[in-house]
């Protein structure tokens, strides 16, 4: 498997392997799915195109011969108190790979972009805080539970099915040493 920054062209591609991996559309759900938690989509055609365009973003596609199996971004949020930060999201591994460590080296390139294209010593994320098997899947990677809990954001709450509270939670991991490529955007690698 290979991976790259994505393309205009990924962009159809990418929402429907979100859909695929966290709302169950497109065959069986993986273990990843939220659809008991939500309703509609998880991406769209918009968020993707606004996310790819946004500077500080770089999205990383993951390809099986020449099908998009996975994808993530990798955000700067430049210094924080943990010193150079980037923000891991938009994570996503299609339900027919899962179990095969695409999800492994697809966070370990999104590391790599992180130290080596921005210079970041430390990477953030949010999880579902009631996704514990999730939590415990990063925890094993290397990342560690903050205790910051945040609501979950009011523009996306629109689709939580009735009765349904849920609440993110940030988890770090500090990065090793840092080399940064300058003039590159391109964190084209090989998974492996």
């Amino acid at each position: 498997m290979e991976s790259r920054t994505a393309t205009e062209d990924d962009v159809d591609a990418i929402v429907a392997l979100v859909a695929h991996a966290y709302r169950g559309t497109g065959g069986e759900p993986g273990w990843t799915t939220e659809a008991h938690l939500f309703t509609g989509p998880r991406a769209d055609a918009a968020l993707v195109r606004e996310t790819m365009r946004s500077p500080g973003n770089t999205l990383i596609v993951a390809e099986d011969h020449g099908t998009v199996v996975g994808c993530c971004t990798v955000t700067d949020q430049g210094e924080t108190d943990q010193g150079r930060t980037a923000y891991f999201g938009l994570f996503a591994v299609s339900p027919n790979v899962q179990g095969a460590g695409l999800g492994k080296a697809l966070l370990a390139e999104a590391e790599r972009v992180a130290r080596e294209v921005l210079g970041a010593t430390a990477m953030i994320m949010t999880v579902i805080s009631t996704r514990d098997d999730l939590l415990a899947w990063y925890e094993r990677r290397g990342y560690r539970r903050t205790g910051e809990i945040t609501p979950f954001p009011a523009e996306h709450a629109v689709f939580l099915r009735p009765g349904v509270v849920v609440e993110l939670e940030t988890l770090a991991k500090q990065l090793g040493g840092t080399t940064v490529i300058h003039g590159t955007d391109d964190p084209s690698r090989a998974l492996g």
